[in-house]
């Protein structure tokens, strides 16, 4: 398992038991929240998790067109918003793309690291940072509903390509 400070998207990590325990607390997550998760909307979630980077709506809907599930954009956008909204998901505004949540058994203010040179991503919890901003927010009068951080930068791997290490 990963350091404390080295997320596990950038270190070696079992990542089946990673998907396995997201799609496991992605299941308690909707039991509790009265959600249902359809085939379609679980395959979104699967391909998510597949690999620790975020997607286009459309490559996801590429995937889930090869395996049946139909070529309209509203099916791969629909259940990516359902995973958005449940919180088994995150939409990145940077990359126009989605990510699977990480962390879905509770809400969280979460924090993406993103590599510029191979795209994979974590996500770290980020609760400081949206509390300070919220503070700095309020001197204003402004009420912070949502916050999302996005960091680009390069991952232990492709830093130590581009220096030689």
């Amino acid at each position: 398992m990963a350091s404390n400070n080295t997320t596990p998207a950038f270190a070696p990590h079992d990542h089946r038991a990673c998907e396995a325990r997201a799609l496991d607390k992605a299941a308690e997550r909707l039991a509790q929240q009265g959600g249902r998760m359809t085939p379609v909307r679980r395959r979104t979630l699967e391909i998510l998790l597949e690999s620790h980077r975020a997607m286009g709506a459309y490559e996801v809907l590429d995937r889930l067109a090869a395996e049946g599930f139909g070529r309209q954009p509203p099916v791969a956008y629909r259940a990516l918003e359902f995973l958005v909204e449940h919180g088994l998901a995150h939409r990145l505004q940077r990359l126009n793309a989605f990510a699977a949540c990480l962390h879905p058994g509770h809400d969280h203010a979460p924090a993406f690291l993103i590599c510029r040179g191979c795209d994979t991503l974590a996500e770290l919890p980020a609760a400081p940072v949206r509390a300070a901003l919220s503070d700095l927010a309020a001197q204003t009068g402004f009420a912070v509903e949502r916050v999302t951080i996005e960091a680009l930068g390069l991952c232990p791997a492709c830093a130590g390509k581009e220096t030689g290490a």
